[in-house]
């Protein structure tokens, strides 16, 4: 999401982002759940759980996203599969960013087509 997003602008989000660590096998969001922050993992392995399927991501995925984004509740439960150092961030602080910052807002469109063409194409 943040790839084609200039240092700069990376330094100022960083100001806002939050630390999490989790030990292997906490769960990190549960499907239907609303509470306005989504995730960079920075370090370990996530299992994004959804009824018709199962994805493993790593170290720079985002999930949370869609939340933050439609206000609906979580599509999905996501579980460690390793110990996780993770960055929060909120919804404010991210339409902050939309709103501010144009790279975000074209890497934000990126990630969504390519989870399209993953969802429509496996």
């Amino acid at each position: 999401m943040f790839a084609a997003t200039p240092d700069r602008v990376l330094a100022g989000l960083a100001q806002v982002l939050e630390e999490v660590e989790l030990p292997t096998g906490a769960q990190v969001m549960a499907e239907g759940a609303v509470e306005g922050w989504m995730f960079l993992i920075e370090h370990g392995e996530v299992e994004v759980i959804r009824s018709d399927r199962r994805i493993r991501m790593g170290a720079g995925a985002v999930v949370g996203e869609l939340e933050i984004l439609d206000s609906q509740p979580r599509s999905a439960t996501v579980i460690a599969l390793s110990p996780l150092r993770l960055l929060r961030l909120s919804k404010a602080a991210f339409e902050e960013a939309l709103r501010t910052r144009p790279e975000i807002a074209r890497g934000v469109i990126t990630l969504l087509t390519r989870r399209l063409r993953e969802v429509h194409h496996p």
